[in-house]
């Protein structure tokens, strides 16, 4: 299974150690997110990966509901509480991470599984700055340039059946609704097999510190996100530490887990 590298099982607990995390963050998902840097001081897992380990455990229903509710940190053992139609990942303390809520048919192929994961992480790492950046600039508001925090809220995806061939993800629909310094965004997303439209993927993000929008303020930010990715690419190449001179700073895109950053 492709995700055996970002995880390990230690007592009948999922453990994600900063590494792992990293890795899938840059790897898989395209998120060069200083926050997902091994040695960041405000560490947390990215969302993403969570979502990715709840479908290779549990498999794919045609409708699911993911709620972020809490930012993991590295080596939190994790337990999945199963009911028929609930998942809750938490610690042994009972923190709750995600609660996921699930309805439909299910199916254990890994194949598709893993394509429809990757799909979803992809569609994820492009949230900023080719979704986020034009929605705000029509919208006239942006986040805070000193601290772009974007964070999960839920997703949900409803398929009318599991018969998948040659699936694709592809963003549709986009809107931000400012409520004071408070932006809610939703991302609409069409899922196909074989090109025809087969379900719907929707996305519930939070963006904080509105305030109007300043073209030169976001060009910082666009210059600083491709600063990062440039440096992610070579992040691992370098003992695994490459140049963390700003890894304890904001970075630019949705890492998930509910409260934070991104």
């Amino acid at each position: 299974m492709f995700l055996d590298r970002f995880h390990s099982v230690q007592d009948g607990h999922v453990v994600i150690s900063a590494l792992q995390a990293s890795q899938f963050a840059k790897e898989i998902a395209g998120d060069f997110n200083p926050i997902h840097d091994p040695d960041a001081r405000r560490f947390c897992v990215p969302g993403d990966l969570l979502f990715a380990i709840v479908l290779a455990r549990f498999g794919l229903s045609e409708n699911m509901t993911f709620r972020f509710r809490s930012l993991l940190g590295e080596n939190v053992p994790l337990k999945f509480v199963e009911t028929e139609n609930t998942i809750d990942v938490c610690d042994d303390a009972g923190k709750v991470y995600i609660e996921v809520a699930r309805s439909g048919a299910t199916t254990r192929d890994e194949e598709l599984i893993e394509t429809i994961t990757r799909a979803y992480v992809a569609a994820s790492g492009k949230n900023f700055p080719h979704t986020l950046k034009p929605l705000m600039e029509s919208n006239g508001v942006m986040f805070n340039p000193d601290r772009p925090m974007v964070m999960y809220e839920s997703m949900s995806l409803a398929l009318e059946n599991l018969d998948l061939p040659s699936p694709g993800l592809e963003l549709h629909n986009a809107t931000l609704e400012a409520a004071g310094k408070r932006g809610n965004v939703l991302l609409e997303y069409r899922l196909t097999a074989d090109h025809k439209p087969v379900g719907e993927v929707t996305k519930r993000l939070v963006l904080s510190g509105l305030r109007p929008y300043c073209a030169e303020a976001m060009a910082g930010v666009i210059e600083e996100f491709y600063r990062l990715k440039a440096r992610g690419a070579d992040y691992f190449n370098k003992d695994n530490s490459g140049d963390h001179s700003n890894a304890n700073s904001a970075g630019h895109r949705t890492s998930g887990n509910g409260r934070k950053r991104p």
